[in-house]
């Protein structure tokens, strides 16, 4: 007979709890940054810096000339490769945190971390080929040496946020897509959501953020900061388009009760202004921070938002330095920093 992992006592852990390491895909694909992906290569080099200060980092590249571009990127920076990885798996794209791996641990267990390698077709298959992408989870458990369950449906890691307390947050927009699992209703994707992912309890907002081709994955929108505290993003311009959307999300998460019985407490955080590229409005969302070790690195956009943002974002992770990273070339590729990586906790 065959378990889930939530039956074998598996879960997958708070981005705030302690990690082993970072997982990224080196960005290669120019067709993700038409005409500029040159210009991305500084900040990323600098968030891998980041990252480095407080765990180590595994990058996925496709071959050795691949490599020695990403190192003579990171020695700019003076990035310590001591506490750098590289692994050889091919990938189509850079946005780790949805082909890569969702790492769940059980502690007690005679091998206490797995890993769930979900079905991956590139957001409603939006952008093939991404054939590579789709088997990078079961590619690094093979490199690590760890069981690897497939689940059979398409999830990605950035359409999902944990409280590490039995919680998953997502929205309707995302996985109730028709582009995602047709054939599976709401219950139906809870009930894969809470066997696979180990939970308890699903919460649900309806709504993304304009510009974002990932049909609004939360992590654009509501993001835990704590077992029982959320930080969303609002808009403050009544005559912007993602004034109402965001609204409605607000009103969903004050009526969530969690598993205790607790409303969330709720810190809201302001949307930067609109930024278009070539007529097309960019996804940017101060939401999209990376929850490392140390830090809390999150992205700016030249807006005369961007203090307020990471202040509100300090308050809510004051045993972390935050730190803003300039993302304005980055987002051209339609994410950010938590868009490019993903966790590997730490057990």
């Amino acid at each position: 007979m065959k378990f889930t992992p939530r039956e074998l006592g598996y879960y997958f852990p708070a981005e705030f709890a302690p990690h082993r390491a970072t997982w990224l895909s080196w960005p290669h694909k120019e067709a993700s940054w038409p005409g500029k992906i040159h210009t991305i290569f500084p900040a990323y080099a600098r968030f891998i810096k980041e990252l480095t200060k407080g765990e180590r980092v595994c990058i996925n590249v496709a071959d050795e000339a691949m490599k020695a571009f990403a190192i003579s990127w990171l020695e700019k920076e003076a990035v310590d490769l001591s506490q750098v990885d590289f692994f050889f798996h091919p990938t189509n794209d850079a946005w780790c945190r949805d082909h890569g791996p969702a790492f769940l641990i059980n502690p007690q267990a005679d091998q206490p971390k797995v890993i769930v390698d979900w079905n991956y077709n590139a957001w409603g298959n939006k952008y093939p080929p991404y054939d590579l992408d789709d088997i990078i989870p079961t590619t690094i458990g093979e490199a690590l040496n760890l069981p690897v369950f497939h689940p059979g449906i398409i999830m990605e890691g950035g359409s999902v946020e944990f409280n590490g307390a039995g919680t998953v947050m997502t929205s309707t927009a995302c996985l109730l897509n028709p582009n995602r699992n047709p054939h599976l209703n709401q219950a139906q994707i809870e009930k894969f959501l809470i066997d696979y992912y180990g939970m308890k309890q699903v919460l649900w907002v309806d709504e993304g953020i304009v510009g974002d081709d990932t049909d609004g994955h939360i992590d654009d929108t509501v993001r835990f900061v704590n077992e029982d505290t959320v930080i969303t993003v609002i808009e403050e311009d009544k005559n912007d388009a993602n004034y109402e959307l965001l609204q409605h999300n607000l009103r969903q998460l004050k009526q969530m009760r969690l598993l205790s019985g607790k409303a969330l407490n709720i810190l809201e955080l302001p949307m930067p202004e609109e930024l278009i590229y070539e007529d097309q409005r960019l996804p940017c969302s101060y939401a999209n921070f990376y929850i490392a070790n140390q830090s809390v690195i999150v992205p700016t956009f030249r807006s005369q938002r961007d203090d307020r943002a990471l202040q509100i974002i300090q308050s809510a992770f004051p045993d972390r330095e935050v730190v803003g990273i300039d993302s304005t070339d980055i987002i051209w590729g339609l994410g950010s920093f938590h868009c490019l990586s993903q966790q590997e906790p730490l057990i």
